[in-house]
């Protein structure tokens, strides 16, 4: 079985990704406690990325077991509405609050007067080839001629899914000037050697404020790399978004840990509203966690997820990091039922955490302040 045609073919491609050269710097050394001799870690897990032996062992046995399967039903798709979106972007500081998820971990979040994407990716595989590794299992939610100009792009790490080098050139070079793209510690020389110079580095807890909005680099439980030679030499993170009428929390990737018990106390003091503080709207992965032997400890599955949501204290969640790209043993389309399992199981309202067909947008109510 190990000399198989497909599975020859899988071991090739996690060899070209695992190999593919980024040219990410080393990180420079700090005294905080995730900084190392010229890399990071996260908080709570001293997490070593798995070799190439887990690796095939878990190709290996996905390929037995005739995983993933295939999903019962495609991911929910949504005309988009291009009146709102293009007219919420005019409005300026009258912008009504609201998201649309594109696909993956790509949502447009329009809050504060600005319009903001979570970790763009508008190619068609995740992969540093164009031939080659995880395709689209449909079109992006919006096109980038689609997009209002962007003000702003959230990068929480390096990974192809997460950070895609067209898709952030194309962004760079959109009609009336780059956005600003904010970035974890280690990423700010890798925009530069794409010819991208409006970029602001961020460690943990560090912020940067773009207009009325406030961005900070929150810690969670994930890992960096592009290739074998740079792993864990360029940070990772979630991003907090605060704006006067909108609280916005992205996490990226994450495995679960008590950094969203701390992201809650972090910022208790400035969540106070008249309905009851914490993060207006939380941007959480519900997918990729399959098999759990070798995913657990860097991504969360749907009941993780609820977890996180109820850590935060979020008001609402959306479930994002489903549906677009095959990237573990799950079918596509398993974790929105994991996530309806999960909070029946901790008594949490569908409305409080649901997910979105791409292409949705969902206006959102602006936040209250204390009298």
């Amino acid at each position: 079985m190990l000399s198989s045609p497909a599975l020859r073919r899988g071991a090739a491609l996690l060899a070209l990704v695992l190999t593919a050269c980024a040219n990410e710097p080393a990180a420079v050394k700090g005294r905080a406690p995730h900084h190392r001799d010229g890399t990071f870690q996260n908080n709570y897990v001293e997490f070593a990325p798995r070799g190439l032996l887990a690796l095939l062992r878990w190709r290996w046995q996905a390929w037995r077991d005739g995983l993933p399967a295939p999903p019962q039903a495609p991911t929910p798709t949504l005309v988009p509405d291009l009146g709102l979106i293009q007219g919420n972007a005019k409005a300026g500081a009258a912008m009504e609050p609201s998201i649309t998820w594109i696909g993956h971990a790509t949502v447009l979040v329009q809050l504060g007067g600005l319009n903001v994407l979570t970790d763009p990716i508008f190619s068609n595989r995740a992969s540093p080839l164009s031939f080659l590794g995880p395709a689209r299992a449909q079109k992006p939610g919006l096109w980038p001629h689609e997009l209002p100009r962007i003000d702003l792009v959230l990068i929480s790490h390096n990974h192809y899914d997460h950070l895609d080098a067209d898709s952030v050139k194309m962004l760079a070079a959109q009609s009336g000037g780059p956005p600003l793209f904010v970035v974890p510690l280690g990423l700010k020389r890798w925009f530069a050697d794409e010819g991208i110079t409006n970029v602001v580095e961020l460690d943990w807890w560090q912020s940067h404020r773009l207009g009325p909005v406030e961005v900070v680099l929150t810690p969670v439980q994930h890992w960096s790399g592009r290739g074998l030679g740079d792993r864990m030499r360029t940070l990772w993170g979630g991003y907090a978004l605060f704006a006067p009428q909108l609280h916005v929390f992205f996490a990226g990737d994450t495995g679960y840990s008590k950094d969203f018990a701390d992201i809650r106390a972090h910022f208790a003091d400035r969540q106070a509203d008249a309905q009851g503080g914490g993060f207006d709207i939380a941007l959480l992965p519900i997918g990729a966690y399959a098999p759990r032997w070798f995913m657990a400890e860097q991504h969360v599955n749907a009941e993780e997820a609820v977890r996180i949501h109820l850590d935060l204290g979020a008001k609402a969640s959306l479930g994002i990091h489903w549906g677009t790209f095959e990237l573990t043993d799950e079918s596509l389309d398993e974790p929105p039922r994991k996530l309806l399992e999960a909070r029946r199981a901790l008594n949490v309202a569908d409305s409080s955490f649901y997910t979105l067909a791409v292409g949705q947008t969902r206006r959102l109510a602006p936040r209250r302040p204390l009298k």
